[in-house]
């Protein structure tokens, strides 16, 4: 993530901050260290390392090498990125530190943890494997497998007594997020076309909504749930999909109906938030904006200092 990517990011926390709250102030206040800590689930987007940690370097882990890393870094980290990732840039906006992947031995989690791992799903592996698709997804940590990871490292948080544990989970944040990507990758990469992934899109809101209910379970008071980036725009599909020129956008350059595909899914996933706010009306769920300010950069890059 260079310059420009880091000026994405900074947007999209933007974003973020103002939803969080709905009103400047709010989001001011937030940022001032409304939170104690701050819990990160997701995939590429958002791993710090737990997938370097976890299968060590190898030749085909590119992120284990430079130039990834070098921008902010200055060397290799694990993430997706040669700088810092919009995780990290909230972390900051909150006035905490960088959260340490959760997979990192002897590490401070005091101030939270960062489950994301790269590959994640919304979806068990044996959903996929029961399609004919256990050889396409590559899952290393799907959501509940995150959420299981954080309950074993419950102890590293507070391990004292319930209503401790309570009162820190009411006083942080917690990011659920993006899932989704990884579960459509697997059929389209199949070569099964957008016909075959919108029959995934039930299941993958429903598992993310129950990701959000096993939270709240645990405490969660405060959640952001980002939506899936543009995949029409995304360099794999542009390079692997050789479309007719009107499927492409005369401005963006990105692949139509793969766009609106996306764009359906984040409107399937607000509704399910929707449908969970009544539902617990003493917990704050807001849906997070990946889609929009990744369109607004590629249509007016000059406005994020890139051309």
């Amino acid at each position: 993530m260079g310059k420009r990517e880091a000026l994405v990011a900074i947007a999209v926390v933007a974003v973020f901050l103002a939803a969080s709250a709905g009103k400047v102030d709010a989001a001011k206040a937030a940022a001032k260290g409304k939170y104690r800590a701050l819990f990160n689930f997701g995939d590429s987007l958002a791993d710090v390392g737990n997938l370097l940690i976890a299968n060590g370097v190898s030749d085909n882990l590119t992120t284990a090498r430079l130039p990834y890393g070098q921008t902010y870094f200055g060397k290799p980290t694990g993430r997706c990125s040669d700088g810092r990732l919009v995780i990290d840039h909230l972390a900051q906006e909150f006035g905490l530190s960088l959260l340490p992947p959760s997979k990192a031995n002897h590490s401070d989690f005091k101030h939270g943890a960062n489950f994301a791992i790269t590959g994640a799903t919304a979806l068990d592996t044996p959903y996929f494997e029961a399609r004919g698709l256990g050889a396409v997804v590559w899952n290393s940590g799907a959501l509940m497998t995150q959420i299981q990871w954080f309950r074993d490292l419950k102890p590293s948080f507070c391990n004292s007594t319930k209503e401790e544990c309570k009162e820190f989970y009411a006083n942080s944040l917690f990011v659920v997020g993006e899932f989704g990507g990884n579960d459509y990758n697997a059929p389209l990469f199949a070569g099964k076309g957008l016909t075959e992934a919108y029959k995934f899109m039930p299941d993958v809101i429903q598992g993310i909504s129950d990701g959000i209910e096993e939270l709240i379970a645990e405490g969660a008071v405060d959640l952001i749930v980002p939506g899936v980036m543009p995949t029409g725009c995304f360099p794999v599909y542009l390079n692997m999909l050789d479309m007719p020129a009107h499927e492409y956008g005369s401005r963006s350059g990105c692949i139509r109906q793969y766009n609106t595909f996306s764009w359906v899914h984040n409107a399937h996933l607000k509704r399910a938030l929707e449908k969970l706010r009544p539902k617990y009306p003493n917990v704050r769920i807001i849906y997070g904006d990946y889609y929009t300010p990744v369109v607004q950069f590629i249509l007016q890059p000059e406005k994020f200092d890139g051309s």
